[in-house]
């Protein structure tokens, strides 16, 4: 039997989510396909790289080394399938502004993609906040933005979004409500609360927990997200945040689980954003045609599939 990127994709998502259920869940398929393609590799590699407990799953040694390779493996799938040959056609200054959520977790590797791809132009970066951003945008003092496109207000400034990001809750690892078949915002209201500001996303949480009718007990208010991290693996507290900034394991190597929330909750829409009244400049539209190749073709690929 071949080794497969179905096999590394669903033995990466259960080694993220501590879980073949909730891997299932982000992947949108079933239990049974992820436990087959864990067996089919550990059959492969003739060894375990998971030791299964009530707890759910948790890489071995031998899983923990692999995890690297796979990680390798799909990187260099992704950029193979996103590659092309240079584009030498554009040319000229870009001037874009980011916010901190999108410059830490997002753009950086796309930047870099950006300058193989086009490399007559000249991308200049600024990490601003989404109302600065705007205002430059309107001053035509940036060419464009890349932000979360929810938080947006100006009339003026058009907006695309690429993909969305879903909210989960963020638990420590063995924590109660991780086993409980469902888990709603009434639940965490009594749970201690870690909530992030930075990005304005104190005022899109505090959003969806009125629409719910409930309040979070708040614990801390932080604009970092390391901060977060680190409490809720210490068992400090709970939070909500996107997909987009989670990571497994905390900085001190303490492990953090997801779950889907009973209640609708909106996602984090990371999009470009540009003044309404701006000409497109070749340098402009190379940033926005490679963005839609990364992200909008690809859906409506699927889509007419």
């Amino acid at each position: 039997m071949a080794l497969t990127l179905r096999q590394l994709r669903y033995f990466t998502a259960t080694a993220e989510l501590g879980q073949i259920s909730q891997a299932a869940i982000h992947l949108n398929i079933s239990q049974s396909a992820v436990t087959s393609a864990i067996q089919e590799l550990e059959g492969l590699l003739s060894t375990s790289l998971f030791v299964r407990s009530a707890q759910g799953m948790a890489l071995t040694d031998a899983g923990r080394h692999f995890l690297n390779h796979a990680y390798g493996i799909l990187r260099g799938v992704d950029d193979a399938l996103s590659s092309a040959l240079p584009d030498h056609r554009a040319s000229g200054e870009l001037r874009i502004a980011a916010s901190y959520t999108v410059i830490g977790y997002f753009l950086p590797h796309h930047l870099q993609r950006l300058a193989q791809l086009y490399p007559e132009v000249t991308v200049a970066v600024h990490e601003q906040e989404r109302q600065a951003i705007e205002e430059a945008l309107l001053d035509r003092r940036i060419d464009m933005a890349v932000v979360l496109t929810a938080n947006l207000t100006h009339e003026d400034i058009v907006s695309e979004t690429l993909f969305n990001s879903e909210r989960r809750l963020w638990l420590p690892s063995g924590h109660p409500l991780r086993d409980r078949p469902n888990v709603s915002l009434a639940d965490v209201a009594r749970e201690p609360y870690v909530l992030l500001t930075v990005d304005e996303a104190e005022q899109s949480a505090m959003r969806y927990w009125r629409q719910a009718g409930h309040e979070p007990q708040v614990r801390l208010r932080t604009s970092s997200v390391e901060a977060v991290r680190s409490m809720v693996a210490n068992g400090s507290g709970v939070a909500i945040l996107s997909d987009l900034v989670y990571r497994p394991w905390s900085l001190e190597g303490k492990r953090l689980e997801t779950r889907t929330l009973v209640e609708p909750i909106t996602p984090m829409s990371v999009g470009l954003a540009w003044h309404r009244e701006h000409p497109l400049t070749p340098a402009m539209q190379a940033f926005r045609s490679y963005f839609h190749s990364a992200f909008l073709a690809p859906q409506q690929l699927g889509a007419r599939r």
